[in-house]
């Protein structure tokens, strides 16, 4: 795949790594304004360009099957039933071959981000997140355990950075993580607010008749951040750095279980 004449070019920043998509479908660049305009920063110098190029959907795409990523020669490959990219690091660009609708571009973003936060000590998790009194809080677990009710019940001075996945970043100095705002929805069908605040706390999260908080042991606390960890590649070096990071969160940042009655009191707990 080349570089396609692009008409339109709209730098997507995401976790402080602005990344230039460029089209020549104004229909798609609508989308994407659409679908990333808070984090759409024009002022922003890009570290990699991607151009989109649109076809027609193939008979029998399916857009919920699982990516496949794999690095040959220089590049990553990425494919899905509906979208086909490759991202050539060091040329610092890449093409994504795809139809006319976001879900598509969505799942490249989020795999790509997840390579680079690999290599940074960083990781996407599979929890909602939200930021209160300056501080940013995760709340992960399994399907229906009850990210997307946390967020809805979210009090006036909570900000939500995402009911879906969420984005870390270590700190310069090494000390903790930052939490970032993310574009990827998930129930609520709203991107997060594009902003950061370091992580105080991760809470695994399960519904019982009544709210508290129980210690989770550094084991338990390693194994729950890998199983809730998106990532994609199956490539050992990055793997082990993803795993490296797990256990360097599990140790530095406080887990704990969150076991909640689903009404708005249990936001009483989340200091």
């Amino acid at each position: 795949m080349g570089s396609i004449a692009s008409t339109f070019a709209l730098p997507i920043e995401i976790g402080g790594i602005p990344i230039l998509v460029r089209t020549d479908s104004p229909e798609f660049a609508e989308i994407l304004e659409q679908r990333y305009g808070g984090y759409i920063n024009f002022s922003a110098q890009p570290l990699f360009t991607f151009d989109v190029e649109i076809v027609e959907p193939s008979t029998g795409a399916d857009a919920d099957a699982a990516a496949t990523v794999r690095y040959e020669e220089g590049r990553w490959i990425i494919e899905r039933g509906d979208f086909y990219a490759e991202w050539n690091p060091q040329a610092k660009h890449g093409c994504i071959r795809q139809a006319l609708y976001p879900y598509a571009i969505d799942a490249a973003l989020r795999i790509l981000h997840s390579l680079l936060l690999a290599s940074q000590g960083g990781l996407l998790m599979h929890a909602a997140s939200a930021v209160r009194n300056g501080r940013a809080f995760l709340f992960a677990g399994v399907s229906e355990a009850g990210k997307t009710t946390m967020s809805r019940l979210a009090p006036p001075d909570a900000t939500l950075l995402t009911d879906e996945i969420s984005y870390l970043r270590p700190n310069s100095d090494g000390t903790g993580y930052l939490a970032y705002g993310t574009p990827f929805a998930g129930e609520l069908a709203e991107p997060g607010a594009n902003i950061r605040a370091p992580l105080a706390g991760i809470f695994l999260l399960g519904k019982g008749p009544e709210n508290r908080i129980e210690p989770v042991g550094e084991g338990e606390a390693a194994r729950a951040v890998l199983a809730n960890i998106l990532f994609f590649a199956h490539d050992a070096e990055l793997v082990g750095k993803v795993f490296d990071t797990a256990c360097r969160v599990a140790r530095t940042v406080p887990v704990q279980r969150l076991t909640f009655f689903p009404d708005a009191r249990v936001w009483g707990l989340i200091q």
